[in-house]
């Protein structure tokens, strides 16, 4: 009998958190969609790093916490890619780094959501991810997405960039190891 109290004790801490995950960063992409004059691009983020525990059955224990490298932006024209990095969008002089981490997560299966803070260039804001997690023994995908408005963030405002969109929808596609 003490026997199964002290096992059953030792695997309630067990019980208590999310499984960590380490990101496979190779097969990782983190994207955006935006509009310039009316016409669409596609954008990437190539180099981000992300801390994940996720606990499918109760995504209240689940955590995220991930740091994007702005000077990795591509976008498929230099051009474009150095105006985000100006004072007038990302201004990576000063602010290389965006960081995201969750404060609560709600739902369950097919319909949870992240709320956490994101912050780009000294401004922080709430956001609110849709996620989508898909495991399979020790390995996982995690798929997020967003809508962020750009001027929440300074991004672009003023009469220069009025014809950019308003929002940017954001997709973050994770491909996942256990630790």
């Amino acid at each position: 009998m003490i026997r199964l109290l002290v096992s059953i004790v030792l695997l309630l801490p067990l019980a208590a958190f999310a499984r960590d995950w380490r990101v496979d960063a190779a097969r990782s992409t983190l994207t955006f969609k935006c509009t310039y004059q009316g016409e669409g691009f596609d954008g990437a983020f190539k180099k981000f790093d992300a801390t994940i525990a996720y606990d499918a059955a109760d995504p209240t224990k689940s955590k995220f916490d991930v740091t994007i490298d702005l000077t990795s932006v591509d976008t498929g024209s230099s051009e474009r890619d150095d105006t985000l990095a100006t004072t007038d969008f990302f201004d990576t002089s000063k602010t290389p780094k965006a960081h995201f981490v969750t404060e609560s997560f709600a739902g369950n299966g097919a319909a949870v959501e992240a709320k956490g803070t994101l912050t780009i260039r000294n401004k922080t804001k709430p956001v609110t991810l849709r996620v989508a997690f898909a495991e399979t023994g020790d390995t996982a995908t995690l798929d997020v997405d967003a809508t962020l408005k750009r001027a929440d963030f300074d991004l672009g405002n003023g009469d220069d960039w009025a014809d950019i969109g308003a929002e940017v929808p954001v997709h973050g596609h994770l491909v996942l190891a256990a630790k």
